[in-house]
C-alpha cells in the first residue's frame, strides 16, 4: 500500500532515514519493519519560526515501489522534415530535443560560442573590460541562463510538464535533487557539462547545431517562411523557423521590423541589483546567527506596490555573485549568479520596478522600440557614470542604500562580489524619477518586512536592465505561430512569451509540438 505522507524535520535530521521511517511508522501506526521505502517527493523549507524542511514524502507499507523511468530514449532521426532554429538558449535547446522525439531534425544557429569557448570571453569582460557583442553573459550556448546561476524554480506551471524538464536536466547530468526542491537550482558551475551533454544528445540523432553563425536575415516567400542566411552569406531552407533568441538580441527584433513583421511594445521592469552579506540575509530568514549547515544560503523573494506599480525582488542569488552582462562596448548592464555551493559571502537580487508606455514616451516615434532605446538610454548612463575612458571599462555604478535613500554620494562603498569594480555615483538622480522614487519608498518598506535589509551594508548596483524583452513578437495562442507569416514561431523570452529557464524551455516544447503539427499538416 502507497499513502502519502507530510514529515517536518529539523535541518539536523534532513539526512536521517532512520528518522523518516521511524515518523512513517509513528503516524500510520504501523512498525518499522513494515515500513518498506519513504520515497521524498517535494521538498521546501519553511523558516516563518526556526526552520524545518518540509517532505511531501510517498510511504510503502509492506509493498515496494515500483521501478520508475525518466529517461526519454532519444532516437536517430528519418524523416527529411527539418526546423531552422535561431538560438540555442533553453528555448531552442528543449525545442529541438522535442523535434527530435517527434522524428523531425532540428538545425541550430547560435551567434556565440560553445560553452568552453564561450568561458574566455566572459573572463575577458570580468577582467579585462572587454566585451564580445556575439559571446558574453547573455549570447553562447546555453544562453543567458548558463552563467548566470541556472535557478530552476517557475510558476508557469500550467503551461507544460515542468517535471518532464527537470527530468532532461537529470538525464543529462543534473542532480536528481532537483526534482524534489521547492527552488531547484544547478549552479553556473555545473551546468556547462549539461549543456554539452545535450548538445551531444541533439548531434548524435541527426541534429545540427552551428555555433558564431548570428542571423542576418529571414526568407519569406509568398508569406510563407522558408529559410534563413547566416553571417550575411549562407543560406539554409528549412520547413519552419523557431525563433527563440532571448531578451537581448536587439538586430533580430529590427530586422524583423524590418522584414514588415508587426511588433507590440510591452511592459518590462529595470531597475539595480542590491547585494547584501549573505551572513546578514541568513540572519534575516533564519532567525539566528548560527545557520545549521544542512540549511542552504538563504534566499528571499519580496515584492510591493507604490503609485500603482509593482517593485520586487528578481533573480535573487543567496551566495553569489554579481556580473556584468553587457552585449556592447559602451554599456554597463548587472546580472547575477551562483555557483552550485552558493558558498559566496554575499547575496544579491534585482531590484527592479515595472515600467510601461507612459514612461518611455520621449521615444514613441520609435514604437515598437521605444522601451528598448530607454534600456539602451539607462545602460549608457550606467557606463557613463562608472568609466571615464570612453574606450571601455565595466565599472558599475554604486551607492549603499541609506545614502540612496538620503540622497547623498557615497564616501565609500563596502566589499562587493563585483569583479570588475565598483564606482560611487549618485544613483538617486540620476535615475529616472518613477525608478528612484520607487526604489526608496520600497526600500523603506522592504526595511521594515526583512530588519536589516534596508541598512548601509547594503549596496546598490546599476544597472539591472535587461528582465525580460521590451518587445513582443505576435503569435497565434493556439497555433503559437505569428499571423502574418506562415512557419514563423516566435518562442522563449526573445518573443515576449517567458521568463526563465524553465518557462522558456516548455515554451520551446510548445513551439516544437506546433510547428510539427503545421509541418506534418502540409
Amino acid at each position: 500500500m502507497k499513502r502519502q505522507l507530510e514529515i517536518i524535520l529539523s535541518p539536523d535530521k534532513l539526512n536521517d532515514k532512520a528518522e523518516l521511517l521511524n515518523t512513517s511508522a509513528k503516524i500510520f501506526k504501523k512498525s518499522v519493519e513494515e515500513i518498506n521505502s519513504v520515497i521524498v517527493r517535494k521538498r521546501s523549507i519553511d523558516a516563518r519560526r526556526s526552520p524545518v524542511f518540509r517532505l511531501l514524502c510517498d510511504v510503502y507499507i509492506n509493498e515496494n515501489p515500483a521501478g520508475e523511468e525518466n529517461k526519454i530514449p532519444y532516437v536517430p532521426i528519418k524523416s527529411k522534415k527539418k526546423v531552422l532554429i535561431v538560438g540555442f538558449g533553453p528555448g531552442g535547446m528543449f525545442a529541438a530535443l522535442r523535434l527530435i522525439e517527434l522524428g523531425i531534425k532540428p538545425i541550430i544557429f547560435e551567434r556565440g560560442k560553445d560553452v568552453q569557448s564561450r568561458r574566455k570571453d566572459l573572463k575577458a569582460i570580468q577582467q579585462f573590460h572587454e566585451v564580445n557583442p556575439n559571446s558574453n553573459y547573455c549570447f553562447g550556448e546555453g544562453g543567458a541562463g548558463t552563467y548566470s546561476d541556472g535557478k530552476l524554480y517557475t510558476r508557469s506551471t500550467k503551461r507544460g510538464n515542468v517535471n518532464k524538464i527537470l527530468n532532461i536536466f537529470v538525464q543529462h547530468g543534473a542532480d536528481p535533487e532537483i526534482v524534489i526542491d521547492a527552488h531547484p537550482h544547478i549552479g553556473s558551475n555545473k551546468l556547462p557539462k549539461i549543456v554539452k551533454a545535450i548538445r551531444e544528445t541533439i548531434i548524435n540523432c541527426g541534429g545540427e547545431i552551428h555555433f558564431n553563425s548570428r542571423v542576418t536575415d529571414f526568407n519569406f516567400k509568398n508569406g510563407k517562411a522558408v529559410g534563413l542566411t547566416v553571417n550575411d552569406q549562407d543560406e539554409y531552407e528549412g520547413d519552419s523557423i523557431i525563433i527563440s533568441t532571448g531578451h537581448s538580441a536587439r538586430d533580430i527584433i529590427y530586422l524583423l521590423h524590418k522584414k514588415n513583421i508587426t511588433l507590440e511594445q510591452k511592459p518590462f521592469a529595470m531597475g539595480v541589483r542590491i547585494e547584501h552579506p549573505q551572513s546578514l540575509i541568513n540572519e534575516i530568514q533564519y532567525h539566528t546567527k548560527e545557520k545549521d549547515e544542512n540549511l542552504p544560503a538563504a534566499s528571499y523573494n519580496i515584492s510591493c506596490n507604490i503609485s500603482d506599480r509593482g517593485i520586487y525582488s528578481f533573480c535573487m542569488c543567496p551566495g553569489g555573485i554579481i556580473v556584468p552582462a553587457a552585449t556592447s562596448p559602451g554599456e554597463v548592464v548587472v546580472n547575477g549568479m551562483s555557483l552550485s555551493r552558493r558558498d559566496s559571502p554575499f547575496a544579491n537580487s534585482g531590484f527592479v520596478i515595472t515600467v510601461n508606455g507612459n514612461d518611455t514616451k520621449k521615444y514613441e516615434q520609435h514604437n515598437p522600440f521605444s522601451g528598448v532605446m530607454f534600456q539602451q538610454e539607462l545602460e549608457k548612463l550606467a557606463f557613463e557614470l562608472a568609466n571615464k575612458s570612453a574606450d571601455g571599462g565595466q565599472s558599475a555604478p554604486a551607492q549603499r542604500a541609506t545614502d540612496f535613500v538620503n540622497g547623498k554620494l557615497s564616501s565609500t562603498l563596502p566589499k562587493s562580489s563585483y569583479i570588475p569594480g565598483l564606482t560611487s555615483a549618485p544613483l538617486h538622480e540620476a535615475l529616472p524619477n518613477f525608478i528612484s522614487n520607487g526604489i526608496k519608498q520600497a526600500l523603506l518598506f522592504f526595511g521594515k518586512r526583512m530588519k536589516g535589509y534596508y541598512s548601509d551594508e547594503a549596496v546598490l548596483v546599476g544597472v539591472e536592465s535587461r528582465t525580460s524583452s521590451p518587445v513582443r513578437v505576435p503569435r497565434d495562442k493556439d497555433s503559437f505561430m505569428n499571423p502574418q507569416i506562415e512557419g514563423l514561431f516566435p518562442c522563449g523570452e526573445g518573443g515576449g512569451y517567458a521568463g526563465g529557464i524553465v518557462s522558456a524551455a516548455i515554451d520551446g516544447e510548445n513551439c516544437a509540438n506546433a510547428a510539427a503539427k503545421y509541418i506534418l499538416a502540409k
